[in-house]
């Protein structure tokens, strides 16, 4: 099982950059980047709500789930 952060994608969608991001969130432009790169265990809501409102969107639209099988698949291993 693996959750993928696509927040980089709606960054562009947005046409926002992750200073004024992590401005309105209350976190730092490095604690943003380990978040889109998936380097976190985890995210308080409270900071996925203030995403989510400064970029006018849902948990769903930055979070994707991947069970094991389609990680496989995706990356050639056998099970």
């Amino acid at each position: 099982m693996q959750i993928y952060i696509t927040l980089d994608v709606m960054l562009a969608r947005r046409k926002v950059t992750s200073r004024d991001l992590a401005k309105h969130v209350g976190i730092t432009e490095q604690n943003l980047s380990l978040l889109k790169s998936g380097k976190v265990k985890g995210i308080r809501f409270a900071t996925l709500e203030k995403i989510c409102e400064f970029l006018e969107c849902q948990p769903g639209d930055i979070l994707q789930y991947a069970a094991a099988e389609e990680e496989q698949q995706a990356t050639g291993q056998a099970a």
